[in-house]
């Protein structure tokens, strides 16, 4: 078993140690009377050749006598342990040593005197000089705080920074401890990690933590604590030290760049006011305060501009706490709150400042108005109060209060500074979410102002629907639809898609779709509604400026527009650059029209070509934009597919099918710059009961008139609508006379019955009736004008033959259908 080795710790000794220094001792008259074995090993004389010889002769080169004689005569002068110094002496070879000595004198009787010396050579007393100014400095003029604890952690000593701190004289803290000068929390702390060092002997470096003293509790403290373990040359654990450094100001600065790091972090994260506002407040407790109020003026939280000439009221948007009765002593979120003139938070948003009120004075006059609130929040304690303006682009928006109740320390100018930096942040992120807000809601009032609100019912069709913009935060786009009343009962149906996205594609999108509209009630076929289309587009795009990258050029439009009429289940569809419709045959069967193509709406001077076709009745028609069928993980045919599975359930509701649609084919639908605008109008047929249309034809004879009031009357006594039979004759006669007079072959007379009655006379003459109000002197003129006096509509629709003149009224509240 090997024998235990006794180690040594490395460190200054003091070269004036018996055991290691040279010394010797010298009569009153220099004579070597005294010889040390330490001074022959450092010297290399042996005691037979210095005993009894004058020093100076032997142990001092002539050259160094002057210096030798001046240390002389000092301890000569002083008499004791006076002297301490540097000396030159001559080894035994000859060679020069410089020795640091100390001369104390011993006196015998008979006042006989002499001297004893002890030496080492001259660097190792520097160096223990040395060591011993920056132990004596630690003590004594070290900024640091320096505390030496015995092993049962009881102080042995402490410097002057360390009295500093807690304010009583160094020597009285012999025997103390912590616990004596700080509060139990912090106390515990630096007990458990003192003992842990003395324990482990593992040193502690740098550790943070908070220090309040009980002679002042009402301020906290940041210091930073290393400790390592004392130990004798032989291992014997003797204690441990302690050093304290007050860091307060650099803790609160470093803990202040990471609340703004955050800050930038968190604060602004989405395009919403409360959402802002909210994250303002998360940000802010409980690192800065106790307690945080977001208040925003009235026009700011409601996403407008901020008035400026009234700031007395504003809404709570946000609150936060620590504490857990905070509702009930806070307004709520949502409340609007009348600002007191004479408050601190009037002349906060007045003066554009941030004001402290480390004593409570300002909160009475927040609340001066609600004292059992004001009460509530008095009982909490003794409030700091801080209030920050939020003030972007040079306009005022709101303030952020901010309480501390339960922080030792009241706010402070750093405070301030750090939550000024807070709200500046927040307010330029509430007014970007303001101003988005605005112009969130401008693009949607233009877009909802553009688009049906919703699809009135028709007797022709049953009609379900779905748009998606392409841009979901701005929900404006540049594709629409349409479900258009005709006459007749007819219906168009229209679905249009304006090349871009955005409010300029919405906006070239609307007066398209009025144009349709204009277009449609002229009741022009569907390839003369696309030729006209195609011209204004033209004509827009000469119009428009040329644009930058940021403000592209709208200028080409896609359409597609049919006509059904329930009467005859006839339809006439074309299009204009468009995805063909799809059609569902009662029984399930779902096929894509073959419809001539046509130019995209823009390009000019080409045609356009319309089918025609009859629709079983329960046929669903599906027109929708090439959004739907364009998916970035497929192609159109794929697509295509797709939709035809989705559509091919017969007896599922329309909006089923709407979502059916969706699901198949806008799963995956890319939300990126690539996406695109999508519209799609889903329309079921109907057919007009055969007992509610009356058609007959009329020989083109002066009689015709005659015989058309006649067939008129006995139809409508059928329809039990006698009290009209008067009106419609007049209507009847009218327009069967002005066939007759103008037009060729013979006339068709159609009465319809549905939410109102339809009069319809035909010809094959296209000459265009005009109403025109007649002169006292004219015979003629006042057909057409006494048709327009007794119906609710009317008007002229031109056919392949020739033209007919319809004209509607309403059905008494008793017989409409």
């Amino acid at each position: 078993m090997d024998t235990p080795v006794t180690t040594f710790s490395e460190g200054p000794e003091d070269p004036f140690a018996v055991w290691r220094a040279a010394s010797s001792v010298l009569d009153d008259r220099g004579t070597i009377v005294g010889w040390s074995k330490q001074a022959e090993a450092l010297l290399g004389y042996p005691p037979e050749e210095v005993l009894g010889r004058k020093a100076l002769g032997l142990l001092v080169d002539p050259r160094d006598n002057d210096v030798v004689l001046d240390a002389v005569a000092a301890c000569v002068r002083d008499r004791g342990w006076c002297w301490f110094g540097v000396v030159p002496v001559r080894h035994r070879d000859g060679h020069r040593v410089e020795l640091g000595c100390r001369a104390g004198a011993i006196m015998k009787g008979n006042s006989h005197c002499e001297w004893f010396l002890v030496a080492a050579p001259a660097e190792e007393v520097v160096q223990w000089e040395t060591d011993r100014s920056v132990l004596d400095g630690l003590f004594r003029r070290s900024p640091i705080g320096l505390a030496v604890f015995a092993p049962d952690l009881s102080i042995l000593r402490v410097n002057r920074a360390i009295a500093r701190f807690s304010q009583i004289p160094v020597e009285a803290h012999r025997g103390l401890r912590t616990g004596d000068f700080l509060i139990q929390r912090d106390s515990e702390t630096v007990v458990t990690q003192l003992r842990e060092v003395l324990e482990t002997g593992r040193s502690s470096i740098s550790t943070e933590q908070p220090c309040v003293l009980r002679r002042d509790p009402d301020h906290e403290l940041f210091v930073s604590i290393s400790a390592f373990r004392m130990e004798d040359p032989s291992g014997r654990i003797l204690g441990v030290t302690q050093t304290v450094e007050d860091v307060t100001d650099r803790y609160r600065a470093r803990h202040r760049l990471a609340l703004l790091n955050e800050a930038s972090a968190r604060i602004g994260t989405t395009l919403d006011v409360a959402r802002t506002a909210s994250e303002l407040a998360e940000v802010a407790v409980p690192d800065l305060s106790d307690c945080v109020s977001v208040d925003l003026l009235e026009p700011v939280a409601r996403g407008e501009e901020p008035s400026q000439e009234v700031l007395g009221t504003v809404r709570r948007m946000a609150i936060r706490s620590i504490l857990p009765d905070a509702p009930e002593v806070m307004y709520p979120v949502g409340r609007t709150i009348h600002i007191p003139p004479a408050s601190l938070q009037a002349r906060c948003l007045a003066e554009r400042r941030p004001v402290i009120d480390a004593h409570q004075e300002g909160v009475t006059g927040w609340l001066s108005k609600d004292p059992e609130r004001a009460e509530r929040v008095l009982s909490l304690g003794n409030p700091s109060l801080m209030v920050v303006p939020l003030v972007a682009r040079g306009l005022v928006l709101g303030l952020l209060s901010l309480w501390r109740w339960r922080r030792i320390d009241p706010f402070e100018e750093d405070d301030l500074t750090l939550a000024e930096e807070f709200a500046s942040r927040a307010a330029v992120c509430i007014d970007n979410a303001r101003r988005y807000t605005q112009q969130h809601d401008t693009a949607l009032t233009l877009q909802h102002s553009l688009l049906p609100h919703e699809v009135p019912s028709h007797p022709a069709v049953e009609i379900a629907h779905r748009y998606l913009p392409a841009d979901a935060t701005t929900g404006v786009g540049g594709d629409w639809f349409d479900v258009i009343p005709l006459s007749g009962l007819r219906v168009a149906l229209v679905v249009g898609d304006v090349v871009g996205r955005g409010i300029n594609a919405a906006a070239t999108m609307g007066r398209l779709r009025t144009a349709v509209h204009t277009l449609a009630n002229l009741d022009l076929t569907p390839d003369e509604v696309l030729s006209h289309l195609d011209d204004l587009v033209d004509r827009l795009a000469a119009e428009q400026e040329p644009k930058d990258e940021h403000f592209p050029q709208v200028i080409g439009a896609t359409c597609l527009y049919a006509v059904y009429d329930p009467v005859s289940r006839h339809c006439a569809l074309a299009r204009a650059g468009h995805p063909p419709p799809a059609v569902v045959d009662p029984d399930g069967q779902v096929r894509l029209l073959d419809l001539p193509a046509g130019p995209p709406l823009g390009l000019g001077g080409l045609p356009f070509e319309a089918a025609e076709l009859e629709l079983a009745e329960g046929s669903l028609l599906a027109l929708y934009t090439d959004g739907l069928i364009q998916g970035h993980k497929r192609d159109v045919d794929e697509s295509l597919a797709a939709l035809c599975g989705a559509l091919s359930v017969p007896a599922r509701s329309l909006e089923d099918t709407c979502s059916a649609v969706e699901d198949a084919l806008l799963h995956d639908r890319p939300t990126d710059d690539v996406a695109d605008d999508v519209a799609l109008l889903l329309a079921r047929t109907r057919v007009l009961a055969r007992e509610k249309v009356a058609a007959w034809e009329l020989p083109l004879e002066p009689t015709a008139a005659a015989q058309g009031r006649m067939l008129v009357a006995s139809q409508l006594t059928e329809w039990g609508l006698d009290e009209m039979v008067f009106t419609t004759e007049l209507i009847v006669s009218e327009l069967v006379t002005n066939a007759y007079r103008y037009g060729e072959g013979p006339v068709g007379l159609r009465l319809i019955r549905d939410r109102h009655l339809i009069c319809e006379v035909s010809d094959t003459s296209s000459t265009s009736p005009h109403l025109r109000r007649a002169r006292t002197t004219d015979e003629g003129g006042r057909g057409l004008f006494l048709v327009a006096q007794l119906t609710e509509r009317w008007g002229t629709r031109y056919t392949r033959d020739g033209k007919t003149i319809w004209a509607e009224q309403p059905l008494p509240a008793t017989s409409a259908t």
